[in-house]
Order: C-alpha cells, then structure tokens, then sequence
C-alpha cells in the first residue's frame, strides 16, 4: 500500500493511476504499517518525511514530459526510490538506469523516440506558442531559472554560477548573440534586456536554432541533446557527466560515460510513469508524446493571432473557442485573418479569409447548433463544397505524397469507421427499413436541404435539388426500388424541407441513421451530399450527378461536369486520408483537447453504445 504525509498527493486521481493504486494519507503521528512506501514530493515536506520516517520510500517529482499546461493533473511522473534526479549530492534511480546498457531493441526505441522527440517540437509543458519575434543569428542560448529552485542547490549551483555562466558564454562565442531564456515564472537570475526572451515562451525552436546552449541545471539542457545541439553545464545535472556534455563541474564518481540513446531511454522510458491523456489509464511514452505533438500541430496551425470572426452566431463562439486553442480570436472587426462560417461574404477591406465549417465527422447527435461538434474544417483557400474554386482539401487531395503509412492508418481508419457504424451525424437509432424481398436493384438517394449552399454551389446541370434528383434517378435507373432518406435538420424539424416527396420514390425512411441502409442498397445517388463519401468508404457504388469533394478522382461515376483541376486518380484510402485526416480538425467531447479522429470514431462509438443501454 502507498501513504503519502501530503494530503493533496493523497487525494489526486493522476497520482493514484500513475502508482497503479490508491494512496493513502499518513497523516500527523499515524502508525505506518510494516507493508506500506511512503512517498512524497521531491525535496519538498511530503518527499523529506517520506524519506525519514525509515519505511520503503518513493520520491516523485513532475517527468520531463509533464503536459500541456502546469496546472493540468501530470501526464508523467518520475518515481525514485533511492533519491531524486535533480540532487546531484546523492545518488538517484536516475543514474544507475543512465548507466545500464541497452539491448539493440532498447537503443532502437531510444532513437526512434528522440526523431519523435525532435519532429513534434514538444517540451515539458507545451501550451505556449513559439518566440515570434526577431532573434540576431547566430546565437547562443542562456538559460535563466527561477531564483532558489531547489534543482539549483541540488546541482552544486548557486547565484554566482549564473553570472559566471553568462560570461562564459559571452566569452567563448565571439560574433554571436548571446539570447537569454528567462523562466516563464520570472524571478529568475537575470534582467531584462535587449536579448532576453521573456514570458511563457515555448522552447523547441529556440534551442533547435541555437549554436549552443548554456545551463545550469535546466531540463532545457537534456532537450538540447535530445535536438542534437551542444550543451555547456554549470551545474550538475542529469544529464551532466556522462560525456555528452561540456561541464563546469568534476561529476560524480559514480557517473561515468553513456550514450544518447541511453540517457534518453533512462529518463525518457525507464524513469518515468505516464497516464494516457485521453483514457486516463497508464501507457507508455509514445502515447503521450504524440498526443502533446498533436496539440503542438494543432495550435499552430492558425498562428498565435490576432484573429477575428466577425458575425459568427452566438452559439458558434463558444465552439470557436474549442477549435482554435492557442489562439487569440475576436468576435468584432480587426486585425489579422478573418474567419468566417462557410459562405459568409467577407467584410470589407477584410484581410486573409480562412473559412470555417464542419467536419465529415461532425458529432454524437444531430449536425445542429445544440450539439458540441468534435470536427471543423478551416479552409484558407475556398471551401470543400464549392467546386468553382480550389479548396484546402482538393489542394492536399491533388499534391500530397501520400505515404504507405498514411494509406495504412486511413485503412484501419475506415474499418473503425465501418465497425462502429459511424456518420457525420452518428444517430443514435437504427433505421427500421431492410431491403424488399426479391427487389432486383436497390437505389439510395439522400436527402439535402433545400437552399443549402453544399447543394446551391455543387449542383450542375438540370439537377438541383432533391425532386430533381429523385426525377433524374427514375430516368436512369428504369425498374429500381428507390429509396429516398431526407435529411436528418430537416428531419428534425432544424431546416426547411421539399414537402412530401413520397410520389417520386418507392420508399422513404424518416427516422434513423443512415450507416444501416448502405450494405442494403445497390447504388447511392446523390447531388452533394456527404452520404455519398459515406457510401464510398463502404465500398457502395456512388454516382454524382453535382461536384462534391469525393467526385473527379476516379471513385465514383459523375452525371455532371467536375472541376479540369482534378487530375489524379485516387485509391479509396487516399481519399480517406485527405478527407478525414488532413483535412479537418478535431476536438474530444471527453477532454476538450484537440485529438485524432481515430479518437473521435471511438468516442462516437461509445457514446451510440451508452444511448443504446438507456
């Protein structure tokens, strides 16, 4: 059993799945049983009571990999029954797993995670946006840190240090900038100046940019090893006195020399214990480094602002909001891109335009403003559904290099997707109908709504809505059961439909999802309609009789004309990885984090499953 002296580490949820059980409370002058591990915090109170009161000790501390804000629950924790990593004055777990060799598939996984490491651009904490500003190249980077620290103390260092270290680098790098990378908490060693970085600042890139860095004790350092970079210590870290970097200090007698792959498979995977940001149970690093990467990809993949969405509907601010994390975003007219919900005509003198809408799949419940989308698309050149122009997708879609990785993924993608019978608007009731007995040919045609602008813009020819589409599909398929599903808004009562449509088709079905229909059908008809991409990715027949985004690329049999600017011809699985992976953007109904659409899929899974058990 684990007692903690703090009750704070006994209470958190993140601490009890990082241990693998609850935590109890030694409080004040509690017996200790003969079975229980203390563990606290570091050099803290929790940590030096838990080491002194003579019971089997744990000392945790934040691991290098801790999340993607400070006052988030961690996502890592390190846990050390011999010291801590950050005091050099004894020893640590830390340093005897550095000092273990590695077996050729332990050095592999170290190396794979370093290029993981170094191609997500991720940190300890990693909400922060990247420096903006201009930086004199080239330059060495000097890393302040928060006066007192007890990683300072810990590491043979003291205030003195810090200035000694500033001189050294002045020194030793004549015709570069010395840059300073001051603590986001402040109250560090150094002042303000010209070349000190201040604020929340993330660090990647100013140490992947840098000819050097100089550090005391700074975690700062082991990432600029981890980026190839070479690394000056004052102090006497971790990751100091094994060889890899130029030290100040004599190191320990009982650090010796070990390799990169070592040092980052000691403190990135042996060390620590992580807890999977989604599922809140324990997993292995990878996991969670590629969940911060994504976040890392996602924040940045508007830019840090000033944006502004001018007459977005209330009840879209609140999910803008969730989709453009990391961003500044104004609801009224200024400065910087505009974003604005599909069709909406740019404001005058407006600057660069990035259009806004939803996601293919959209959300647990109807595609209407009551329900929390997990999907949007922010398109900076047009829109999916407007063929009169080039969109983002019809760009990634045309020049992408898609690799076998990536059709891989949109495979498994896809099954998921056909295994949990997922839509855009996953509804949870299953549609009744089931195919006629003896009917030779079996036609699905989707409703739209009428006046929608996927409709209005995709359409082309003499077919341009649901009555005209129906008319063209009798002609067509002479002899075949048309089945006929109108929209779920329209549905809903949401939008307003066509009236009653029923003399035009054999068959209607009203309520329910559409997943269930589409084995059952022999064909999908469609105009514009997002079931049509739907029915490819089953493997149904699908012909267009407008332009939607899946039309042109060789997948489906067009009535009408599509964009000359689709050349390619493209496996299904490529456009499932343009579609839904590329494409859009998502966010978890669960966490409110951006995260994949694997996730979402499973999400949406679920939450069929729970309607379903009520």
């Amino acid at each position: 059993m684990y007692l903690a002296p703090s009750l704070a580490l006994a209470r958190s949820r993140a601490i009890a799945t990082l241990m693998g059980g609850p935590v109890g409370w030694a409080w004040p002058g509690r017996r200790v049983p003969a079975n229980a591990t203390l563990i606290g915090w570091g050099r803290k109170k929790s940590g030096r009571l838990a080491q002194a009161r003579g019971a089997p000790f744990l000392l945790l501390e934040d691991g290098f990999l801790r999340g993607l804000y400070p006052s988030d629950p961690p996502l890592s924790v390190v846990v050390d029954d011999l010291g801590i990593y950050y005091d050099a004055r004894e020893p640590s777990r830390l340093e005897t797993l550095i000092a273990q060799p590695l077996t050729q598939a332990q050095a592999a996984r170290a190396h794979a995670l370093i290029a993981a490491w170094r191609a997500g651009g991720v940190s300890k904490h990693n909400a922060a946006a990247d420096h903006a500003g201009p930086l004199r190249c080239p330059y060495v980077l000097v890393v302040d840190q928060v006066r007192g620290d007890a990683s300072v103390a810990g590491g043979l260092a003291n205030a003195g240090t810090f200035a000694r270290m500033l001189e050294a680098a002045r020194t030793e790098n004549p015709g570069c900038a010395v840059v300073i990378k001051r603590h986001p908490a402040g109250r560090g060693y150094f002042s303000s100046g010209p070349e000190v970085i201040e604020g929340d600042v993330h660090p990647a890139c100013l140490i992947a940019d840098a000819r050097a860095v100089y550090t005391v004790t700074s975690q700062m350092g082991f990432e600029a090893l981890l980026h190839g970079v070479p690394v000056r210590c004052f102090g006497m870290p971790f990751y100091a006195g094994w060889g890899l970097t130029r030290d100040d200090l004599p190191a320990p007698t009982r650090r010796g020399c070990a390799t990169l792959e070592q040092l980052a498979h000691a403190a990135l995977i042996a060390y620590p214990r992580y807890r999977d940001p989604e599922s809140g149970v324990r997993c292995e690093v990878e996991g969670v480094l590629a969940h911060l990467a994504l976040q890392r990809r996602a924040r940045a993949r508007l830019g840090p602002g000033p944006l502004y969405a001018p007459g977005l509907p209330w009840h879209k601010r609140r999910n803008m909001a969730r989709f453009t994390q990391g961003a500044e975003v104004r609801f009224a007219k200024g400065g910087g891109s505009a974003l604005l919900w599909g069709t909406t005509p740019a404001p005058p003198r407006a600057g660069p335009v990035i259009r806004v809408e939803d996601g293919f799949l959209r959300s647990a419940g109807l595609g209407a403003a009551l329900v929390q989308p997990l999907s949007w698309v922010f398109d900076d050149l047009g829109l999916h559904y407007d063929p009169t122009r080039p969109s983002r997708l019809e760009h990634i879609l045309q020049n992408t290099d898609f690799t076998e990785a990536d059709l891989a993924r949109a495979a498994r993608l896809r099954a998921a997707i056909l295994e949990g019978g997922v839509t855009k608007y996953a509804l949870p009731a299953s549609a009744t109908w089931t195919r006629p007995p003896g009917a030779r040919r079996v036609v699905l045609v989707p409703g739209q709504v009428p006046g929608d602008a996927a409709l209005r813009l995709a359409a082309t020819g003499l077919v341009k809505g649901n009555a005209d589409l129906l008319a063209a599909v009798r002609a067509a398929e002479p002899g075949a059961h048309i089945l006929y599903k109108p929209h779920p808004d329209v549905v809903a009562g949401l939008r307003e439909g066509d009236g009653d449509l029923a003399p035009l088709c054999d068959a209607v079905v009203v309520h329910g999802d559409i997943a269930p229909l589409l084995p059952q059908v022999d064909a999908v008809h469609v105009v514009s309609s997002l079931a049509g991409f739907e029915a490819l990715l089953r493997g149904v027949p699908v012909v267009c009789w407008g332009a939607p985004f899946y039309a042109g690329w060789g997948l489906t049999d067009n009535r009408g004309p599509v964009p000359a600017r689709r050349t390619r011809r493209l496996a299904l699985d490529t456009l499932a990885y343009g579609a839904l992976i590329a494409y859009p953007i998502y966010v978890s109904r669960v966490t409110g984090r951006y995260t994949t659409p694997e996730r979402v899929v499973a999400e949406i899974a679920a939450w069929r499953e729970s309607v379903k058990v009520r």
